[in-house]
């Protein structure tokens, strides 16, 4: 046998004197050029990159833009933070983590963190009808709402123009001049403009509206004021009949020395109060006001006044078990069916479970919304058909509309606690279940001890968050029932099956049936956000039991 060869390395006999081109990590590393910087590869996904950067920076420039406009510089502080932030992760090598994470967290900051914020703010101040701008925007629409025409004041023939979709008014002054104004521009003298028979008959920039087209709009051009100066107190230029102007002043007259508002046909003198009014020494107060803090009174008021602490009690007591039963119906239904399904003993398993989760593909919108219809009184199928023409007030009779509810969102729901049920129990381990046999369980005791603690080691959490969507779930109520029926005793448009989110949204107002009140829904926002975070975390907390039979 012979003994095996060694073969020498370089370090041991030399490298040779030209051993070619360099090998290895070295040979990946760059050219220098020049001016000895290192050469730049630019590669089509780079410059991708730069035409999404450019669209996102022109949109976040105009954000900019109108935000100093309007003058809210809070959006246009975020707004350029994160429109550094943006610049400095896509374009820095040192940031490569955050490329992933920043749109989420972006979004993360704009939809919840900041809304979250603003609602917390809402609810100290007093923001609802009558309070809904700053003071000056308080005083300038006063003085623009209590206008009269000055009476003696010359008129002036008067032509209607449009830019885009916003009207203006051309007037002909004695001097011959023609000046043009829009609801936010005051009157100034145009150039250019052409005068037919004493009227301003073409205008620079704008378009003359045809007698048809004025009747088409005659409740803007009626209602549209258009300031003669700067100065508020100089008036504004109205029409009747969209041929005349005349010039209209305020019967209030601001005083921002003293801060007071006076009233100069009565010569009532109003005053600031702390409510974000103008008030005067009979307690009489004018319309318009404007948002101030309030501390805690919309927390007091939800649940000292009358008018919505007994509807709230109500409201919260339904809430509770609307949430509740929802969860329990869905997760023992969607659980039953799981579990017959999972036998596999069982001929068409896949097609019962096909059509188990057809509701599931219907949006909840609609199925609310064909609901409805079935449950009609008079016309619905569930009482044509089913029940012979009866006149079942499915949704008009409190208990019956609180069981309908229940029903309806049984129906919408256990195809989702099916599904998880379903996935749990097939995510078993079987050796624990043989084991559980070998040790002489029965089926129930091996249900109860064994399989029920393991399902809910994975389902606890989803039961937690389907609870809280139940807790707000707007969409059912609102499109099944509307919230009725209503209250007979309340003042506010409240209702048997209203829930707490579907109060939220009667009081503030949005959808006109009651004054706003953004202040108040925001103080019950905050109330549910503080009940349901708490529910969620004792729960959470509670279920940490189960990780010892994992």
């Amino acid at each position: 046998m012979s003994a095996p060869q060694i073969t020498p390395t370089d370090s041991e006999v030399g490298a040779p004197e030209d051993s070619g081109p360099p090998q290895g990590p070295r040979a990946q590393r760059p050219r220098r050029d020049r001016d000895g910087s290192h050469a730049r590869n630019y590669s089509p996904g780079f410059f991708v990159k730069l035409a999404l950067m450019a669209v996102i920076d022109a949109l976040g420039v105009y954000v900019v833009w109108s935000a100093w406009s309007a003058e809210s510089y809070g959006i246009l502080a975020a707004m350029l933070a994160m429109l550094v932030a943006a610049n400095w992760v896509y374009f820095s090598k040192r940031a490569l983590p955050l490329k992933y994470i920043l749109p989420g967290l972006l979004f993360l900051l704009a939809y919840q963190i900041f809304v979250v914020a603003y609602t917390g703010y809402i609810a100290f101040t007093n923001y609802g009808t009558g309070h809904n701008t700053t003071k000056d925007q308080a005083v300038e629409a006063l003085l623009v709402q209590n206008e009269r025409r000055v009476e003696g004041s010359e008129s002036a023939p008067l032509t209607v123009l449009v830019d885009g979709d916003e009207l203006a008014f051309a007037i002909v002054t004695p001097d011959g001049d023609v000046e043009v104004g829009t609801a936010e521009q005051p009157l100034t003298v145009v150039d250019g403009a052409e005068v037919v028979g004493g009227r301003a008959a073409e205008v620079p920039g704008y378009d003359v509206l045809e007698r048809g087209q004025v009747l088409e709009r005659q409740e803007e051009v009626t209602n549209l004021r258009v300031p003669v100066s700067d100065d508020p107190e100089d008036g504004s230029i109205r029409t009747p009949d969209a041929m005349t102007g005349y010039v209209y002043t305020s019967t209030l007259e601001w005083d921002a020395a003293s801060d007071t508002m006076t009233d100069t046909t009565t010569g009532t003198v109003y005053t600031p109060n702390d409510d974000g009014q103008f008030e005067a020494e009979d307690g009489s107060t004018l319309a318009v006001g404007w948002r101030v803090a309030v501390g805690f009174d919309n927390f007091v008021t939800a649940f000292s006044d009358g008018r919505y602490a007994q509807p709230f009690v109500k409201i919260l007591a339904w809430t509770f078990v609307f949430a509740i039963g929802s969860v329990a119906t869905t997760f023992l239904l969607g659980l039953f069916l799981a579990i017959t399904f999972n036998d596999v003993r069982m001929r068409g398993r896949k097609i019962y479970r096909v059509l188990m989760i057809l509701p599931y593909a219907i949006p909840g919108f609609l199925a609310a919304l064909l609901w409805s219809g079935l449950l009609n009184t008079r016309f619905g199928f569930i009482n044509e058909v089913i029940f012979g023409g009866a006149e079942i007030p499915w949704l008009t009779d409190p208990v019956l509309a609180k069981l309908s509810v229940l029903f309806v969102n049984l129906w919408l729901g256990f195809p989702y606690m099916f599904l998880i049920c379903t996935g749990a129990l097939q995510s078993l381990p079987s050796d624990v279940m043989e084991a559980a046999k070998i040790d002489g369980a029965g089926r129930w005791r091996t249900w109860r001890s064994v399989t029920l603690p393991l399902l809910l080691i994975s389902t606890a959490p989803l039961l937690i968050s389907s609870f809280a969507f139940n807790f707000n779930n707007f969409t059912l109520i609102y499109m099944l029932t509307g919230g009725g029926p209503r209250f007979a005793d309340a003042s506010v448009p409240l209702g048997h099956t209203d829930i707490l989110i579907s109060m939220v949204y009667q009081i503030s107002g949005v959808d006109g049936s009651a004054p706003k009140n953004f202040g108040l829904a925001s103080a019950l926002s905050i109330v549910i956000f503080v009940i349901v975070g708490t529910i969620s975390a004792l729960a959470f907390r509670s279920t940490r039991k189960f990780e010892e039979i994992n």
